[in-house]
Formats: C-alpha cells, sequence, structure tokens
C-alpha cells in the first residue's frame, strides 16, 4: 500500500498539506483503479462462498438421500446418548446392537502469536519479503515432529499485506484458518485454527522480516514464539472393546459398517441398528426434511449471493424437475397418494395420515417409490442428480476453480499495482517537496519520522 501522512504547513516528519493534496491528486487514478480492484476481490470472495454453501448443502442431501437407497431406507440407526453421539445407517448396516465408549474427541490445534502493536499506519515488521512454511505432522514421540503426507503451505508476506488482515487473508488462502484478534488495549494477536486429528499439527518457520520471525515461529520440538492452547489429537473410541481412532468426529463405515458416527462428547452408548418396514415412514420424514433444508439454502441463495447464478439455478431446476415430472419408477400421482406433494415455494410436504395408511396397505409398493434394485427410485434419481451437481465436471465446481483463480489474479495485480503506487507516490512527494522548498525530511511516513494527520492510504 501507498501511504502518506499530510500536516499543516511544513515539518520534518510529514509532507505538507499541499504536497499532500498535489499527490492525492495526481494519483486519483490509480486510487479509483485500486479501488475497483478490491471491489472485485471482495465480489468474488462472495460469490465463492455461496458457491462453498450450496456445495455442502448439496452434499449433505446426497449423503441423507443415498443412506435410504436399497435396504436402508427400512434401516435405522438410534443412540442410547445423543449427548455422546448420534448416528446415521444405511441398508449395509447389519442390525444388532453395537456398545460404544468414546474415550476421546478429535480436535485441531489451536496456537496463538503474542501482542503486537502495529502503529498508525497499521504495519507489521518492515515489509522486507518473508516466506512462512506451514508443515503438517504429529507432535511428540521419538522424531518431536513427524511429518505427514499433507503437503506444506507457502504464505509470502511483503509491503501489500504486512497488515494484520493481510496476514490473516495470506494464511487462509493458504488453507490455513487464521483470526485477528484485537484486545481493549488497541493491541492484536493472531489465533491459528488447525484442521482436527493427530497428523494436522503444525511447524511453522519463517525466513525474511524479523518481526514476524519472532511473531510467527513454532517448532514443537524447538523455539515456539507462537503459544499452543489446544493440541491436535485423534477421536479414539472402542466398538464391542475395539479400539478405533479416527482425525474426524464423523466416522462413516470404519466403527461399524453400513453407519455413521457423528461423536459428541466423551462417553458411553449403545447404537442399536434395525431393520423392519415400521423404519420407512420415520426414515422418509427425514428425507422430506433433508431436502427442505437444501430448498431452503438454495432460495435465500438465489435471493442474495448467487442471484441469477448458472449453477444455482441448474441445481433448483433440476432437482425440481425430478418431483414435478417423476422419472425410472416415480409416479407423481402415486407419490400424491401416500400424501407427498410440494408446495408454491418447492418445499416437500407430506400427510402423515395418507401415508401410514399406505404403509399399512403395501409398505414394499411406497418403498419402490423411493429405492429399487436399478436405482430408479426418487432417492436414488435424487441422490444422484446432487452428486452430479457436485462432480469434479460438474458447472458448480468450473465456477468455483475459476472464481478462486480469479481472486488470486486480481490479488496478484494488487500486489504488482501496491509496489508501484508506493514507488510513483514517493517519486511525487520528493518532486513536490522540492519545488516548494519546504526543507528537508522524508515525504512518506513511516521512512523519515512520525507523520501525523490524515492517512491516504491507495489500496483501502
Amino acid at each position: 500500500m501507498a501511504t502518506i501522512s499530510s500536516t499543516t504547513g511544513s515539518t520534518s516528519q510529514g509532507v505538507s498539506t499541499d504536497v499532500y493534496n498535489r499527490v492525492l491528486q495526481t494519483m486519483t487514478p490509480q486510487a479509483n483503479a485500486a479501488a475497483k480492484i478490491n471491489a472485485s476481490i471482495t465480489k468474488d470472495q462472495t460469490k465463492l462462498s455461496a458457491l462453498g454453501q450450496l456445495q455442502s448443502a448439496l452434499a449433505s442431501f446426497q449423503q441423507i438421500a443415498a443412506s435410504l437407497t436399497g435396504d436402508g431406507l427400512s434401516t435405522s440407526a438410534a443412540s442410547s446418548a445423543k449427548t455422546v453421539l448420534t448416528a446415521s445407517s444405511t441398508g449395509s448396516a447389519k442390525a444388532g446392537t453395537y456398545a460404544i465408549d468414546v474415550k476421546q474427541l478429535a480436535q485441531g490445534q489451536f496456537l496463538t502469536s503474542e501482542e503486537f502493536a502495529t502503529g498508525t499506519d497499521g504495519k507489521v515488521g518492515s515489509g522486507a519479503t518473508t516466506t512462512v512454511k506451514i508443515e503438517f505432522g504429529t507432535a511428540g514421540g521419538e522424531k518431536a515432529f513427524a511429518a505427514s503426507t499433507t503437503a506444506a503451505k507457502s504464505v509470502t508476506i511483503d509491503s501489500s499485506n504486512n497488515t494484520p488482515e493481510g496476514i490473516a487473508a495470506a494464511f487462509k488462502a493458504a488453507g490455513v484458518d487464521v483470526t485477528v484478534v484485537k484486545g481493549d488495549d488497541g493491541k492484536y494477536s493472531l489465533s491459528l485454527a488447525g484442521k482436527p486429528g493427530a497428523e494436522n499439527s503444525m511447524r511453522i518457520s519463517v525466513s525474511g522480516d524479523a518481526t514476524l520471525k519472532n511473531l510467527l515461529g513454532y517448532d514443537p520440538a524447538g523455539t515456539q514464539k507462537l503459544k499452543q492452547s489446544t493440541a491436535a489429537q485423534d477421536a479414539i473410541l472402542t466398538v464391542d472393546g475395539k479400539e478405533i481412532k479416527s482425525s474426524s468426529n464423523s466416522i462413516k463405515d470404519s466403527a461399524i459398517g453400513g453407519a455413521t458416527l457423528n461423536l459428541v462428547g466423551k462417553g458411553k452408548s449403545d447404537i442399536t441398528i434395525t431393520q423392519s418396514a415400521s423404519q420407512i415412514g420415520d426414515n422418509l420424514k427425514a428425507f422430506v426434511a433433508a431436502y427442505n433444508d437444501l430448498n431452503a439454502k438454495m432460495q435465500k441463495l438465489q435471493k442474495g449471493e448467487l442471484k441469477s447464478d448458472t449453477a444455482l439455478n441448474q441445481a433448483i431446476s433440476q432437482m425440481s424437475m425430478l418431483l414435478k415430472t417423476g422419472g425410472g419408477t416415480v409416479s407423481v400421482t402415486k407419490l400424491a397418494g401416500i400424501g407427498l406433494s410440494q408446495d408454491k415455494d418447492g418445499n416437500l410436504k407430506l400427510d402423515d395420515t395418507k401415508l401410514q395408511a399406505a404403509l399399512k396397505a403395501d409398505s414394499s409398493a411406497v418403498a419402490k417409490l423411493f429405492t429399487t434394485e436399478d436405482k430408479r427410485g426418487l432417492a436414488d434419481l435424487l441422490s444422484s442428480k446432487a452428486g452430479a451437481l457436485t462432480s469434479t465436471n460438474s458447472v458448480l465446481t468450473k465456477q468455483t476453480s475459476l472464481t478462486t483463480n480469479e481472486i488470486a489474479n486480481l490479488s496478484n495485480k494488487k500486489a504488482s499495482m501496491s509496489k508501484a503506487m508506493a514507488t510513483q507516490a514517493t517519486a511525487l512527494a520528493a518532486l513536490y517537496t522540492a519545488q516548494a522548498q519546504t526543507g528537508a525530511g522524508s515525504a512518506l511516513n513511516g521512512l523519515g519520522g512520525k507523520g501525523t494527520g490524515t492517512l491516504f492510504d491507495m489500496l483501502g
């Protein structure tokens, strides 16, 4: 960023008001261009976040719909202690009761920097190009730190982003969650949150600016400038006495085949897997609730961040079309006969009286409306469609990739413009100061003394 301080009259600590105004006027076109870049980055970041929400909503629905295909429609999983864990199952889960003992939950490492003051210009360190390397692995044991197969991340900090928010943004771009915390005393600190799992411990090395090195360095077996408040760890539980470890608190298949366990707290719980026609009604209600959650998210995005977006419109149109026209073994008339219909907002409605009557008359016929051996039921089709909408070759995935690349390109353009503007502002301030014969001293705040007054920040 290019920062100029103006002072009243002429001093050795900053440029005169006249010089400041001349530089401001001369560089107005560049400042306007920089503002447009910032606006574009903000717009793209908002879109990227919304695309991520859509991807997550579709994936969550797809998981639930897929669990109700095949024998899953008549299968359920119940936990005796929901404060310990909840569970869901598919048709591949074997009926029975499983004793679960959760010893430990998975959690991510949490590191915090010492407090630091940025000064009036908001800068941390000198602005010299600094490389921060983040490695991932397991801390402790004989090797003190054993690197995992996760690729190391690299972050570059220089004069274009050496502010608290700039540093946080650089880490986030590399996939490391960093939050800026401002204390009551006006000082800042940085909090780094790692991903859950013992293999996601971080080792951070810094080369370049000394201030940043003293702020961000962290070696589990050596110097630790960042302070660890929470260590990375796996979830540990036993299933019928057999120990299971997981980097996630959501454990699919590895604990109980065909079942997903969502760990909530430490303690014991029994998981009961049942398979019977009586489960069809409850599972269909869960299916309806899941679809309505997805529809609510899509409608909200369509009215806000993804208005007129191609990927979102495609998802709404194709999911709704299956419900309106049917397909495979799906008959809209038969769906209405068991009490399933859509309202004007696209939400599913389920008449429980009609459903229970249909189940009592012929539960297998009801089940075949939602899942068949050749995957042509409603749950089969909607699960397949949600999967296709989030696949590698989908419009959603391609838009996400394009938006990510555009943010990277704009950020690089912003960094280059920042350096060029800083150079130009320095030269102009020196030239106009010499012309005005206002005396010695740096033309830019921070180069020859502490300027006072309004800060002229070209890039915002």
